[in-house]
């Protein structure tokens, strides 16, 4: 009886570990404008080229007025913290407890730390107007298909999420219309959904066209 009573009691706080991580989140990203999470893989160097163009991409968003989100590790996080950086607007890296690879890298001005992973994820969601998938492994994947989820069965606004590298994600495109199209299990306009370029002008004009479609939409609202 007394193991149980134990397990219990674990359970309950765990409840309020996630409510406070969800609260601070809330809270310390309200005054964010509009945000573009940049996701990759955490392993690729500085000299690596996908790393060099998160930086820029991070930079060309940043020249035109958006906040940059990542998940506040190396890689290509770092290189979209660092674009960010280096321009007037929040840097936020939403950091993972992790036994490997995900230690904060120094270039954020705004930071918070999680250790569940389904907490940060409703960040990135809530507090994002736009996503840029750079080349990365099975967390970028992750990040990828859950916002893909979400808009395909209605459960958040459609936003552009975009596949940056071509050669990189041409594969994957391939696959889901060879397999999962040809076999029915996901539909030709699921691919509405998804921008697959290597070109960093269109993926700033995306976003901007977003943003001023998301702003009209809010004055159309509120009068």
């Amino acid at each position: 009886m007394a193991l149980i009573d134990d397990f219990k009691g674990d359970e309950s706080w765990r409840m309020f570990r996630i409510l406070s991580e969800l609260t601070e989140g809330i809270d310390k990203l309200a005054d964010l404008g509009h945000a573009v999470s940049i996701f990759g893989s955490a392993r690729l160097q500085p000299d690596n080229p996908h790393y060099q163009k998160a930086v820029e991409i991070a930079q060309r968003l940043a020249k035109n007025n958006f906040d940059v989100i990542t998940g506040g590790g190396p890689g290509i996080m770092e290189a979209a913290n660092k674009g960010a950086l280096d321009e007037d607007v929040k840097s936020v890296g939403l950091n993972i407890n992790l036994p490997q690879e995900q230690a904060p890298n120094p270039y954020q001005n705004v930071s918070l730390d999680y250790r569940y992973f389904f907490v940060r994820k409703v960040m990135f969601v809530k507090h994002s107007m736009g996503y840029v998938i750079m080349p990365g492994g099975f967390g970028t994947l992750d990040e990828f298909f859950e916002a893909l989820t979400l808009m395909q069965t209605e459960k958040i606004f459609p936003m552009p999420l975009i596949l940056f590298g071509v050669e990189f994600w041409q594969g994957l495109i391939d696959w889901l219309r060879g397999t999962m199209l040809a076999n029915g299990t996901i539909s030709e306009e699921d691919f509405e959904f998804i921008r697959l370029t290597d070109d960093i002008d269109e993926v700033v004009s995306i976003m901007v066209k977003h943003r001023e479609w998301k702003e009209a939409k809010r004055h159309h609202e509120d009068t």
